[in-house]
This record gives structure tokens, sequence and C-alpha cells, in this order.
């Protein structure tokens, strides 16, 4: 499945994950990395819990705010099989565990702090998503 490039909405959106990843690093020194903030927000001993709950929620309700003001709706329709999309997204959760963080943490926040260690996290999660997708689409045929 391809998608077209939007130059504006991708500015702004990109704007918007900035802006939110400054604020959150300003007023609650915590770097916006969606797994991290996902796992504090389900333990049961995490003091700060709320603001946890409050971004994520805020990354489910924005879009559909969004569908309601502007009567645009994302396209959720996808062509990989469930399946696929359970055994990558456990591939994922392994690869977070064992490389300390996920893309918006590393590829965001970390890269905007300069981080040695995010940009080679960043530099693997790359080569790694290019490497599938040709795998994928080019040697197994695509799904």
């Amino acid at each position: 499945m391809l998608t077209s490039f939007t130059p504006v909405e991708a500015l702004i959106g990109g704007s918007l994950i900035g802006v939110s990843a400054t604020a959150l690093m300003a007023f609650h020194g915590r770097v916006a990395g969606m797994t991290g903030i996902l796992s504090g927000a389900v333990r049961s001993n995490s003091s700060d819990r709320a603001w946890r709950i409050a971004f994520l929620l805020g990354a489910i309700v924005a879009p559909v705010l969004i569908w309601l003001v502007a009567g645009q709706q994302a396209p959720f329709a996808s062509d990989v099989p469930a399946w696929a999309v359970l055994i990558s997204g456990l591939i994922v959760g392994v690869g977070v565990t064992f490389g300390g963080g996920c893309t918006s943490g590393h590829g965001v926040c970390g890269n905007a702090r300069l981080s040695p260690r995010s940009l080679v996290a960043t530099l693997i999660f790359m080569a790694t998503a290019f490497t599938t997708v040709f795998v994928i689409r080019h040697v197994l045929g695509g799904f």
C-alpha cells in the first residue's frame, strides 16, 4: 500500500510532535517515547500516571477531533494480514526492550538532544525498516 506525500500536513504534524516533546521535557523532564509512556501508565506503582494517561489519550483523541472538525478521516485500511501485524508488534516490542526505547524516544527526542546512542538506534531502526520493506515487497512478493 503506497501513501501520497502531503508536505503541509507533514510539516504541521511534525511541528506538533516537536512542540509536544519539548513541552513534556520542559514541564516534566521526561522524554516523549510512546512505549515508555505506555509502560509507565500501566504500571501499578507509577507515581506520574496522570500525565502519561493524558498523553496517550491525546494521541487517541486528536485524530477523532480532526475528523469531527475538518471532516477528514484518516484511512485505516491495510492489506497486511492480522497475523503479520501481530508478529510485527511482538518483534517491535522485543526491539524496544533491547534498544532501550522506541523510534519516537530515540528518533525525535534523543536525536534532538544529540545523543550518540539515539543516533545509532535510529540508524538501526531505519536500516531495519528499509531492509524489511525490500525483503517483503521484492523478495517475498509482498502481501
